[in-house]
């Protein structure tokens, strides 16, 4: 039978495809802009004060290590943004992360960068690496640490030092990742100071570069503590830890030398355990991806077809539609996308007549709201994928679950339930991509960070959060106004609509993509034209994990 090729309907001369393609084109400019200015680290005069010491800025090492004319792909670049401005800020949470190719081999980079407070570790830094850390360890990838630290950033140590998600899980986490099998090289190439000298420690592999240090305690603690005076040399140089503490298994005598070094070391490791997911050769879609600008449409009261989308970012165009006359508000398929199997579980933002469940009476369905026959629809999908050994791919455009006297008599939450449980308990890799809104449940079901995807990606125009901007601001402004009033505080109009265009600004301001990629929400803000290849990173990185585990849902709600 032949595949199901997705046609476009596409206008590229609209008023609203141009006005759709300026406002992502204004969004990606802004979002570009700042990413520019984060990529300068701690700025020229960390920069140079870097290269006076004869090292590398962390960016420029990662330049030399990867394969050449490959690509970086960076995660969390906007971590701690707009973060910590009392101390200066930490640009990136002073910390590098992202997957590249070394010697032909996928691997999760991870490089402290020295130009921002010295590399040294905020709340957030702890946070990015413990991320990176689970992505290798989900997907099994090996992992590359290029160690130049001064440590915890001692002015915020009580958020960085003592909990789960701190400083202390990294070390943990470098243990279950040799445990795993999972290989490891650490090269120090500045300073590794106090807690983060277990780092290196815990991996296969220790470089470590002249002029750098490794120490439990740098010379002024040590002479503070116990008296003892001391070079820095002395006490943790590389050449003593190479000569005669037998810490280190490659001395170097500069950066280049150790990159040379940690590409020969990656060079000889075994190939990984075959792929259980399908894989046959990538084909191009069959129209071009920028096409996504016009196509799409931020404004919640605006109308588009999803498989548009679709037909831009899978292989041949071609997606195999599951149930498409039912439950029609959700999209799910099969497709390929660089050649890999995929699952897709997508919003549908079109609006849909139908008839209504259990009577021959006509309804309206809106688009972007999940119904009960969508939510059974696509929790019945996704055990299938499961079954199959099928990765699945969520498209988020969500404003919630249907509410109201029909959405309960029709068992609105029941079926709810069951899509969140067969999110929540599914064992084939998930990767969500969060095009517009992600509301409330709805971010849920489609498989929000609270349900493990191995990879989140947010599109300029995502918006997430309990609900939307307008609703949550008449909502907050409804309740304050009524606080004041039971003060015996009276509010004028002119008052009231200022109080509710501040409450929006605020409320709108948390649900940017960059307010979420500060907190390391999401991995990556991407842009939409670049979504297929961002998948296809993804895909790969999620097919280097062999192991999938037996598929349970538990008890399901029928």
């Amino acid at each position: 039978m032949a595949a199901s090729v997705l046609k476009t309907s596409m206008k590229a001369k609209s008023p609203d495809f141009e006005k759709n393609h300026r406002r992502i084109i204004d969004l990606l400019t802004k979002i570009k802009n700042e990413e520019e200015q984060i990529l300068q680290g701690g700025g020229a005069k960390a920069i140079e004060s870097q290269h006076k010491k004869s090292r590398l800025t962390a960016r420029e090492r990662i330049a030399k290590l990867i394969d050449p004319g490959s690509h970086f792909f960076e995660l969390g670049i906007f971590a701690a943004y707009e973060m910590y401005q009392e101390w200066g800020g930490a640009p990136s949470a002073g910390t590098i992360t992202g997957l590249a190719k070394v010697c032909g081999r996928t691997m999760m980079l991870i490089a402290n960068d020295a130009t921002v407070k010295a590399g040294a570790f905020f709340p957030m830094t702890a946070k990015k690496v413990i991320r990176a850390q689970n992505i290798a360890i989900e997907n099994h990838i090996p992992t590359i640490y290029l160690v130049d630290s001064a440590g915890v950033f001692l002015p915020l140590q009580e958020d960085v030092f003592p909990d789960t998600d701190d400083f202390g899980r990294v070390f943990r986490n470098n243990a279950v990742m040799s445990a795993m099998g999972i290989p490891q090289l650490a090269a120090i190439m500045g300073m590794c100071v106090a807690g983060g000298a277990y780092l290196p420690l815990m991996c296969d592999h220790i470089l470590m570069t002249e002029g750098s240090g490794l120490f439990l305690a740098g010379p002024a603690l040590v002479q503070a503590a116990i008296g003892q005076v001391t070079s820095a040399e002395d006490l943790g140089g590389a050449k003593m830890h190479s000569q005669i503490s037998g810490t280190v298994d490659f001395r170097e005598p500069d950066d280049d030398a150790c990159i040379g070094r940690i590409r020969a070391l990656v060079d000889k490791m075994g190939a990984a355990n075959p792929s259980p997911f399908s894989h046959v050769t990538s084909r191009e879609p069959l129209y071009p991806g920028d096409e996504i600008y016009g196509l799409f449409s931020s404004d919640p009261a605006k109308q588009y077809d999803m498989r548009e989308i679709i037909a831009r970012i899978v292989d041949g165009s071609e997606f195999e539609e599951y149930r498409s006359e039912y439950g029609e508000t959700v999209l799910c398929g099969y497709a390929r996308i660089g050649g890999w199997a995929v699952g897709i579980v997508a919003n549908q933002k079109k609006h849909v007549q139908t008839l209504a469940r259990g009577s021959d009476q006509k309804r309206m369905e809106f688009g972007g709201v999940i119904y009960t026959e969508s939510a059974e629809k696509a929790a019945r999908f996704i055990l299938d994928c499961n079954q199959n050994r099928i990765p699945l791919v969520f498209l988020h455009d969500v404003n919630g679950f249907m509410v109201g006297k029909d959405a309960e008599w029709s068992g609105i939450i029941r079926a709810g339930a069951k899509m969140v449980n067969a999110v929540a308990n599914s064992v084939v890799p998930k990767i969500t991509v969060i095009c517009g809104g992600s509301f409330g449940a709805g971010n849920y079901a489609m498989c929000g960070k609270a349900y493990d995807p191995r990879f989140m990606f947010a599109w300029p125009t995502a918006k997430f959060a309990v609900m939307s901007g307008d609703a949550a601001a008449n909502t907050l402004a409804e309740i304050k106004l009524k606080q004041l009033e039971r003060e015996g505080k009276k509010v004028d109009e002119k008052a009231r609509k200022e109080m509710l265009e501040n409450v929006k600004a605020t409320y709108e301001h948390q649900t940017d993509p960059r307010y979420a990629a500060a907190r390391l929400w999401v991995d990556a803000i991407i842009d939409p034209a670049h979504t297929r290849d961002a998948l296809i990173t993804a895909l790969e990185a999620a097919a280097l994990n062999p192991e999938i585990r037996e598929f349970k849902t538990g008890v399901l709600q029928t």
